[in-house]
């Protein structure tokens, strides 16, 4: 029988009174069923739901980047022995923005994200494009899991 990796979740959501439906469709015991779905050890992570002015003041401080993005990871294992530690912020109006673009319930959405975000806090990455091909396939693996569709609209059929 295979171990379930415990999760120690800080949930916070400061943009709640600006983004109130976005708070309705994430009660903790969905987003801790979707980050234990995409932990492969222990693992103790904040998730912080932001708005735009927040989201976008921590991507400049942290990346250099002057803009808002759908999700940062802050991931404080220094090597793969260290139990799995982090902080995904997620900017709600982003996000919103980027499902209505894709077509996607805003729930769709944010489960990949938050998907995406725990499996950085665990050390994946996507800069390179055969570490990207292995994140996309463990996010759709995972998310199929979960009862939601390939992220990333694959039918299965192509070779990308």
């Amino acid at each position: 029988m295979t171990r379930v990796p415990k999760l120690t979740l800080n949930l916070q959501f400061p943009a709640a009174k600006a983004y109130p439906g976005h708070k309705a469709l994430l009660p903790r015991a969905t987003v801790a069923s979707w980050i234990k779905a995409a932990l492969f050890a222990d693992g103790e992570l904040t998730v912080r739901f932001v708005d735009a002015d927040e989201g976008r003041t921590l991507n400049r401080t942290y990346r250099g980047k002057d803009y808002a993005t759908n999700v940062l990871t802050f991931a404080y294992a220094e090597d793969e022995d260290d139990p799995v530690a982090g902080d995904l912020i997620l900017c709600c109006p982003v996000v919103e923005k980027e499902a209505g673009e894709q077509g996607k319930p805003l729930e769709v959405h944010y489960a990949h994200l938050i998907v995406h975000g725990a499996l950085h806090a665990q050390g994946y990455d996507h800069e390179v494009e055969e570490e990207a091909q292995e994140m996309e396939a463990l996010e759709t693996e995972i998310l199929g899991t979960l009862g939601f569709p390939d992220p990333y609209g694959n039918d299965g059929d192509d070779d990308r």
